[in-house]
């Protein structure tokens, strides 16, 4: 990348790049800083921890333990009980790692290839 930037002064970097096959995007992506990724904010209607484990262990009662959170939460919006959305649900279940795949995925067998394997004493057969 040094030798790039020297080259670069004095016959311009897209020459320069162009004789060391560098790509000009790849010499400029290289020269920015690297970004300062900042921890996001929390939203400010997000479920406090309390209600998190309200949630949770509801979802984890028997009661609801076999039924997807769709069907708890319309369960409980029929009682009068609205906790958090379904989505909501979904999201604290996938943190907690209690959401899989419920299909068994098919794991395709390695086969051998075939060969053809001729003897020494196997001769065409002629036609008449």
């Amino acid at each position: 990348m040094d030798s790039v930037t020297e080259l670069a002064k004095g016959v311009g970097v897209a020459r320069a790049c162009l004789a060391l096959s560098l790509p000009r995007a790849t010499f400029y992506r290289r020269r920015q800083l690297p970004r300062v990724v900042r921890p996001r904010p929390s939203p400010s209607r997000a479920l406090q921890p309390s209600e998190r484990q309200a949630v949770l262990d509801t979802l984890h009662s028997p009661r609801f333990v076999d039924k997807a959170p769709a069907e708890v939460w319309a369960t409980l919006l029929d009682e009068g009980i609205h906790l958090c959305s379904v989505r909501s649900m979904y999201r604290l279940l996938t943190a907690n790692h209690k959401v899989r795949e419920r299909r068994d995925q098919l794991r395709h067998p390695s086969y051998t290839k075939p060969e053809l394997i001729t003897d020494s004493l196997t001769r065409p057969v002629e036609s008449k």
